[in-house]
């Protein structure tokens, strides 16, 4: 649980850091750059040793699968919340079928 709680704190960080700047298109690129960046350390500060941790556990494939779904999910919340953009049911199929990817991923063969 502890490389899954980590890695969501980590993927709420990197989310602002890529995404947060949106609102703020008046502002000078270069401003949102240094804030972005520096969001992205605290980030890396959480991400860092989700992986470290998670390796004793999991593939690094699988590591790389549980993040990518944790940042759909992450990402889903922060897209209708904070820039309130509707989240279509497109995207909720094609996140389905990344889902999906997770069963293939972690089944063993």
């Amino acid at each position: 649980m502890a490389t899954i709680a980590l890695l969501t704190i980590s993927n709420i960080f990197m989310t602002i850091a890529w995404y947060g700047h949106l609102k703020f298109k008046g502002s000078p690129l270069w401003k949102v750059i240094v804030v972005s960046w520096a969001i992205a350390f605290v980030e890396y500060c959480f991400q860092v040793p989700a992986n470290r941790i998670g390796h004793y556990q999991f593939t690094a494939a699988q590591l790389k699968t549980m993040q990518e779904v944790i940042t759909l999910v992450v990402f889903s919340v922060f897209s209708v919340v904070y820039l309130q953009e509707d989240l279509k049911w497109n995207y909720l199929v094609g996140f389905g079928l990344m889902v999906l990817a997770v069963f293939v991923i972690f089944s063993d063969w």
